[in-house]
Order: C-alpha cells, then sequence, then structure tokens
C-alpha cells in the first residue's frame, strides 16, 4: 500500500450511493475484537451496547455514513453449521443493523455455482474495490488491503456481490 493510496476510511467518506462488504471466511481472528470474542465464548454474551466503547467508532461511522444517503450493505458467506466465530458475529450483527448497515447471510453451500472474489472485500459505488488481505488464522496480513480502481474489475466484483446479495438470507431471518 502506498502512501498515496486511499485506505477504508478515505473510501468511504468518499462514497456517494453504496458500500458494499463482502466476508467469506469462517473465523476470523484480528486484535480490535479478541477480548470481546474471548469473553462471549466464556460466557456466551455479547457486547451489543451500541454506545460501548467497542462499538461506538463502528456505529457513528456508519450512522453518519447512512445520513449522507449511502446505503451500507453486508453479506457474510457462512459455511453450516457455522462455526463459533459466525455465532458471535450473528450475535452482535443487530447492532450492525441497528446502525443503518443491511445484514444478510448466505450458506456456503448455496454459492457453489457463482463465481466470488479470492479475498473479501468493500465496493465503493463504481469507483474502488478494496480488498482485505487475512493470514490462514484469519488475522491481517501485511498489506491489511488493496485498493483497485479498474471498471472492468469493480464491474466483475459489483456483480458478484449482487449474485450473493440476491441470494442470501435477510439477518432477521437467519438463524444459526
Amino acid at each position: 500500500m502506498s502512501q498515496s493510496e486511499p485506505g477504508f476510511l478515505d473510501l468511504l467518506a468518499s462514497a456517494r450511493h453504496t458500500a458494499m462488504h463482502l466476508e467469506m471466511r469462517d473465523i476470523y481472528d484480528v486484535g480490535d475484537e479478541a477480548a470481546d470474542f474471548e469473553r462471549w465464548q466464556r460466557t456466551g454474551e455479547r457486547d451489543v451496547d451500541p454506545a460501548s466503547e467497542y462499538w461506538a467508532p463502528w456505529v457513528g461511522l456508519i450512522e453518519e455514513t447512512v445520513a449522507r444517503g449511502v446505503a451500507v450493505r453486508r453479506a457474510r458467506v457462512v459455511s453450516e453449521p457455522v462455526s463459533d466465530y459466525i455465532r458471535y458475529e450473528h450475535a452482535g450483527a443487530a447492532v450492525n443493523v441497528a446502525a443503518g448497515e443491511d445484514v444478510r447471510w448466505l450458506p456456503r453451500r448455496r454459492a457453489s455455482d457463482l463465481l466470488l472474489p479470492g479475498n473479501d472485500l468493500w465496493v465503493f459505488d463504481e469507483t474502488a474495490v478494496l480488498f482485505n488481505h487475512f493470514d490462514g488464522h484469519g488475522n491481517w496480513s501485511s498489506p491489511k488491503w488493496e485498493v483497485r480502481t479498474e471498471p472492468d474489475l469493480i464491474a466483475q466484483v459489483r456483480g458478484s456481490l449482487r449474485a450473493v446479495w440476491d441470494r442470501a438470507v435477510p439477518h432477521e431471518q437467519y438463524k444459526v
């Protein structure tokens, strides 16, 4: 990632219509949620307070983005039965929804005939794709992301995301 390459916050701030997120891993091991995940594993209780130290920065960011008229969508392709990590994500997704995200879940077996990118990603309008890079354990690798702006690539990725979105189950209806 070069110094001049925009990051996630820059791209989200510049979005005018849509910010779409595709997640395809069954486990993540990113440091900023390690304590909350460990607590959930131990107690079965998930932090779902949108004003908590854990959630407030994200909730504020999404509320500001949605208030600008940007539709924020998150689609998760998941294996079933779901992993503990996906149960954890599902337990907290109501906060994402309350902040203004539209969240959907697609069982992996229903995605077999879809052509999906090799990495999780965000698509911002018709202008950029931000590919997230994780290691085999689900932690950020270096570099954490890669931004691509080729129109043909953006069109391909948006097409993949639309296919996932059309098949995915809205959060309120998806049971783990």
